[in-house]
């Protein structure tokens, strides 16, 4: 079935080239000027053999493949400058000068190497800028979400939910109340979870604009591609790997308590943005 597709891919992208579109194009006008439909006859011919040999061609496919590719990275990059443009002006300030040492770094390296190429450990520094772009995004938005929640006021109708438990003057009620209470108790670790995950995530923030920094220094300091490929990109890499999993793991479980507060009808508890009913 995925093998189907595929081929139906390649298909479409054979009939979209303009080289087939101009020779189709070709055919009719030489079929309108000659008043003749032996052209057409030629066209059909032609474009059946053509649709039979190219979309099958190796060739042909690592082509589009690489032209898909291209596209990706486009558009991966206009999303990231529209994700930027919406950061506010200290935000994008400190992605900005990121950027700036990154290639400061590429410029000294090429300066006093020699070297015409980037090596691709230090290349993967256009990986961990993209890092930083996506974490300062979660980042600010955690921020945002923790500054919308008032503890306060979650512990308070905690206090009021078990007094209810307490006072409950039948099964059912008390129920429902001890039903509040896992709720609320679950609101208030989601709530510290979020906090912890922020701390964790600024820290690493921090940690890629030190590791910038020392990449700089580096290859000022060692201007050599041996030594510059002993700095350890690979350790900076795992803490950002790792920091990405806890925060999906976070992600998951505040979108399941939003779940559960949402099927219990605690609309106000939910996240914020996840309210509609």
């Amino acid at each position: 079935m995925e093998r189907t597709k595929n081929n139906l891919e390649y298909l479409k992208e054979a009939l979209r080239e303009p080289a087939n579109f101009w020779g189709l194009a070709g055919f009719a006008v030489a079929a309108a000027y000659t008043q003749s439909l032996i052209p057409l006859i030629f066209a059909l011919i032609s474009e059946l053999l053509y649709l039979s040999t190219v979309p099958a061609s190796s060739v042909y496919r690592r082509l589009v493949d690489q032209r898909h590719r291209r596209e990706a990275l486009e558009e991966r990059r206009r999303q990231r400058q529209r994700l930027i443009e919406s950061f506010d002006p200290r935000e994008r300030e400190a992605v900005n000068y990121l950027g700036h040492i990154k290639e400061q770094i590429y410029k000294d390296y090429k300066r006093l190497t020699g070297a015409r190429e980037i090596p691709a450990n230090l290349r993967s520094l256009d990986q961990r800028w993209e890092d930083f772009v996506d974490l300062l995004d979660v980042y600010r938005r955690r921020k945002r979400h923790l500054r919308s929640i008032d503890r306060k006021a979650i512990q308070n109708q905690l206090r009021q939910a078990e007094r209810a438990v307490e006072e409950a003057t039948d099964e059912r009620e008390r129920r429902i109340q001890q039903a509040n209470v896992a709720i609320l108790k679950r609101r208030l670790a989601a709530f510290d979870e979020l906090e912890r995950s922020v701390r964790l995530v600024e820290g690493q923030l921090q940690s890629i604009e030190n590791f910038f920094g020392l990449v700089k220094d580096q290859v000022v300091a060692l201007p050599t591609p041996e030594r510059v490929s002993m700095i350890d990109f690979e350790q900076l890499s795992d803490s950002i790997a790792m920091t990405k999993q806890m925060l999906e793991e976070t992600s998951e479980a505040i979108g399941a308590l939003d779940a559960q507060n949402r099927e219990l009808g605690n609309y106000d508890l939910l996240t914020p943005g996840t309210s509609s009913r």
